[in-house]
């Protein structure tokens, strides 16, 4: 294993002149995004491949990474998604029996630059202090003022539409695993579940597979009649990256969705459905991405950990005097987690009952979907 000291030297300057020294333990260029921390203390490969992540340099706040490696099991998608990655401590030994690589190897292949040494501390609270910054990061050049005026010019993600980066190219259907076959199987008895991709995480379609459903992934441009076509029982609206507002076509589909089956968003399908029935959405500060944020379920009073990743919101005040009931907020700032219709079969989380990685308080949404699509089949 290379010494730290003796790996190439990497800079991350954010959009304030705030300067980071490290070094690159996998990877070499440059990498421009959104820098952002995720509070998780295990699940780095299921943070790497998150489509939620596209557009951003993730920085882990626990200090080590590298310690179980890379295993074929927990992918969230079929690549890396996030731009570069931000650690305190890189360990190159593996030690985990379901270990194939090293997170470095990892990175390596999908030429992705990982960084240590970093003072993930003080970046932290960098970006609580003033918010989510976009940011530069270089093994190429040491001269700040040349990667200021680049990350300067770095457009960041509001107004931008990420999803197109991430959803899939073409339908098909979820069974063990994507197949390429895209029509429903006639010897599956499970409900059918329609999902619309706007960057889907495995993890919620293994989910939905556990819950005896069969699913159909649809991209995320897929106009309703379409997906109507196909006579699903219920419509999944599934998380993705970046700025809802941008994602205008996804917003009209969930609009012309809405009454016509059973419908259950997760995060920015959340978000989706808020815009769809009127709402608005804004950026938080510094977002809420980790595997530990309390959420409460003002039906029963109940807490749940919850795993969060997301950057924009639902705005409270916009939803007033829709025919809509609030189901779940967030303890730590008090913004909108959760959401059902009053006068149609549709409800959604901001948050991630898949957890990967996370606890698994939430994970009962998925049968109450399931029982929502048995009562209006």
């Amino acid at each position: 294993m290379t010494e730290p000291w003796k790996r190439p030297r990497a800079l991350l300057v954010l959009e304030d002149g705030t300067v980071f020294k490290g070094h690159a333990f996998a990877g070499h260029g440059e990498a421009l995004g959104e820098v952002v921390f995720n509070t998780a203390m295990t699940g780095y490969q299921e943070v790497l491949t998150d489509p939620s992540y596209k557009g951003q340099i993730v920085a882990m706040t626990y200090p080590l990474a590298g310690t179980y490696g890379v295993n074929d099991e927990d992918m969230e998608s079929e690549r890396i998604q996030v731009e570069a990655f931000v650690i305190k401590e890189y360990q190159d030994f593996a030690s985990n029996w379901r270990s194939r690589k090293t997170l470095a190897r990892f990175l390596e292949e999908s030429g992705k630059i990982g960084i240590e040494g970093i003072d993930t501390r003080r970046l932290t609270r960098r970006l609580r202090l003033a918010g989510a910054m976009r940011g530069i990061i270089s093994t190429e050049t040491a001269n700040v003022e040349e990667l200021l005026d680049r990350v300067q010019a770095f457009p960041g993600l509001s107004g931008v539409d990420m999803v197109r980066r991430v959803t899939c190219p073409a339908p098909y259907r979820w069974e063990n695993g994507p197949q390429p076959d895209a029509d429903w199987n006639p010897r599956h008895p499970g409900l059918r579940v329609a999902a619309l991709d706007c960057g889907i995480k495995y993890n919620i379609l293994r989910n939905l597979e556990r819950s005896g459903c069969q699913v159909k992934v649809y991209p995320a441009w897929t106009p309703a009649d379409q997906i109507l076509a196909s006579d699903p029982d219920g419509v999944f609206l599934s998380n993705g990256p970046g700025d809802p507002a941008a994602v205008h076509y996804a917003v009209d589909t969930v609009r012309n969705l809405l009454g016509t089956k059973p419908v259950f968003g997760i995060c920015l399908g959340h978000q989706l459905m808020g815009l769809a029935l009127g709402g608005r959405t804004f950026k938080l500060k510094f977002g809420h991405r980790g595997a530990n944020q309390p959420v409460k379920d003002l039906t029963t009073g109940r807490v749940e950990v919850t795993s969060q990743n997301h950057g924009f919101c639902v705005d409270l005040e916009s939803m007033k005097g829709m025919p809509v009931r609030l189901t779940h907020i967030n303890l730590n700032d008090n913004t909108l987690e959760g959401m059902e219709h009053l006068e149609i079969p549709a409800f959604s989380v901001q948050y991630h009952p898949e957890a990967s990685p996370g606890p698994h308080d939430a994970v009962y949404l998925f049968e109450r979907f399931v029982q929502l699509m048995e009562k209006h089949r």
